[in-house]
């Protein structure tokens, strides 16, 4: 006896595509905002600043720019870097590059 197709239930809505909630890291080395990207929304390829390799498209990763402080996060916005957040979190111990 075949068995009768049943219509899969609607997945939740998302927010806004591609983005992650953004949060503030402080460091040694600054203050900075880290907003995390699903891979599924990265279509460029991207090079990490902390290892200097790429990022393909596809690959979850993080956002990064300096938190300005003065205004508003978004000051430092025309700064902002992707990293691979291993190398984001290892930055402290790799020292100036």
């Amino acid at each position: 006896m075949p068995r009768a197709n049943r219509r899969r239930p609607d997945p939740p809505p998302r927010g806004v595509l591609g983005r992650g909630v953004d949060r503030t890291v402080t460091g040694p080395d600054g203050s900075w905002v880290v907003r995390p990207l699903r891979g599924d929304t990265s279509t460029k390829t991207y090079r990490c600043p902390g290892c200097a390799q790429e990022i393909p498209p596809g690959a979850a990763h993080l956002v990064v720019w300096p938190s300005r402080g003065t205004f508003s996060p978004a000051d430092g916005v025309s700064e902002r870097r992707h990293w691979h957040a291993s190398c984001f979190r290892a930055r402290e111990r790799r020292g100036p590059r």
